[in-house]
């Protein structure tokens, strides 16, 4: 579903992503592990085609996102760590948008909007100024948003973040069952016994290589993500 090679971005003399190779295939959720400036903002960025890569290409369902990027982006839904909506719209007026701009028919978006919008609890919310909403409100806004037009693939930066413990299980159970219908997740994470939980691969990414990639179960053994996290971090303390 999402296959990067040879991904290469640089900001001046600083080379944020070096030469990073990772495939997701379809039905599987990975989650991307990094410290602050490792990265990891930087490839979902190129991913969704924000940012164009000095080297190398990203494929998404076949497609290339620089040389077709109508068709990628078609399919593909992004969150980022800070959702930055249209503030003078309602939340009704806000999601009815995205429907119009992915072609949501109208049957598809009256049933699908309500239900999403009540498991997150903001029914109500929804006739408001996004001006009015919290963080949080507006994090769950973005994420009903990302889910109305079925994408095959669904990018997330930090989407944890600002989400109370209700939403933020409606949203692993939302993501696992996106995948069991053939969809596919990549987003990065600071909260590692969740990715640990939901994901089944995971990249773990420092100084802007990739330092280890696959299989969940195959790179934790018999520790934990955290545990593998903190040692490879701290491997090259000495260099």
């Amino acid at each position: 579903m999402l296959k990067i090679v040879g991904l290469t971005k640089k900001y001046g003399d600083k080379c944020a992503v070096d030469n990073l190779d990772l495939e997701i295939g379809a039905g599987e959720i990975c989650a991307f592990i990094g410290h602050n400036g490792a990265g990891k903002t930087t490839t979902l960025k190129a991913c969704i085609g924000i940012l164009n890569p000095d080297e190398g290409n990203i494929f998404i369902d076949g497609k290339s996102v620089l040389t077709d990027p109508m068709a990628t982006k078609s399919i593909t839904a992004y969150i980022p760590d800070n959702p930055d909506l249209y503030e003078y719209l309602s939340g009704i007026k806000y999601l009815n948008f995205v429907a119009d701009v992915y072609g949501v028919s109208a049957e598809k978006r009256n049933a699908l909007i309500p239900e999403l919008a009540d498991k997150f609890a903001i029914t109500k919310d929804l006739a408001l100024p996004i001006s009015a909403y919290s963080h949080g409100m507006k994090q769950k806004l973005a994420i009903i948003a990302a889910w109305l037009h079925s994408p095959k693939l669904i990018i997330m930066d930090e989407p944890f973040v600002g989400l109370d413990p209700k939403a933020s299980f409606i949203l692993k159970e939302m993501m696992r069952e996106h995948c069991s219908s053939g969809g596919s997740i990549f987003f990065s994470t600071h909260v590692l016994d969740v990715a640990e939980k939901i994901c089944d691969k995971v990249a773990i990414i420092k100084e802007g290589k990739l330092i280890v990639s696959g299989r969940m179960q195959e790179v934790l053994g018999d520790v934990s993500l955290e545990s593998v996290f903190l040692e490879l971090e701290g491997s090259d303390d000495d260099d």
